[in-house]
């Protein structure tokens, strides 16, 4: 594997969940990470708790907030390794969804990721060195019907990632993506907390009939853990053949071979 010590990663929405577990492995692996919030304390908190680099934060769904993050970058270092984890989620009814929403979906999980690309990737082209990790989903691949607006989200991210890899011909840049399933976080937990009170049921009970009933094809019959998806981060960063992949680690959910 590639030696990732000293070099500078940036995971966005690294103050839980799936991020942090990242951010937290690059860290284990000597990278000098740089963690990412929206709010700024909150971020500074987990910086120093995980042992970061250093800590930048805004809101990634705006020009504006991204820029805000760009120049925090400017005064740190050079990003060799970017993580564009930053998103949302959420179960809705298709035929509820209005544009709006459609939009904020697109600014927060694609546009967030576009931005910093066109930002960041010049520079690991121009030094010759460089990984560029999308967070995407299983669903970007088979969408959910509960999830369309979410599901389109991931799909155009997997795009995205395989067009900008192209770009990379030739270089010691890669760029990938990863598709995780269903993997247990703290906004999956809320959600089946409040799934689990909607439905009069223990939530014990309605997470034992959740694979049974909506997700039959999992063949591991469970959530993803968060540090199963950042020992999956770990490997794209420490492998440059591995290039212009949509990395699956969804727990067989995908019936393809």
């Amino acid at each position: 594997m590639t030696d990732l010590t000293d070099r500078v990663s940036l995971v966005t929405g690294s103050t839980k969940g799936i991020g942090k577990a990242i951010a937290m492995a690059l860290i284990e692996r000597g990278s000098r990470v740089v963690v990412h919030g929206r709010d700024q304390a909150a971020t500074r908190a987990v910086c120093d708790r995980v042992g970061a680099y250093a800590a930048v934060d805004g809101d990634l769904a705006t020009v504006e907030g991204t820029a805000r993050i760009l120049d925090q970058l400017a005064a740190i270092d050079e990003v060799e390794v970017l993580v564009n984890n930053a998103g949302i989620f959420s179960v809705e009814d298709f035929f509820a969804i209005d544009d709006d929403e459609w939009l904020r979906y697109h600014q927060t999980n694609v546009l967030s990721a576009v931005r910093l690309c066109r930002a960041l990737l010049p520079g690991m082209l121009e030094r010759n060195w460089g990984r560029v990790i999308n967070l995407a989903s299983e669903a970007g691949i088979k969408p959910l019907p509960q999830m369309i607006h979410y599901s389109v989200s991931k799909t155009s991210l997997i795009g995205l990632s395989r067009g900008l890899a192209e770009l990379t011909k030739g270089t010691c840049v890669s760029v990938n993506s990863i598709l995780p399933g269903p993997t247990w976080t703290e906004g999956v937990e809320k959600y089946f907390d409040g799934l689990a009170a909607e439905e009069g049921r223990p939530v014990e009970e309605v997470l034992k009939s959740y694979f049974r009933e909506h997700e039959p094809n999992s063949l591991i019959q469970r959530f993803v853990t968060v540090d199963e998806v950042a020992d999956a981060a770990v490997f794209v960063a420490g492998h440059g053949a591995v290039h212009g992949r949509a990395l699956r680690g969804e727990g067989g959910i995908i019936r393809a071979i």
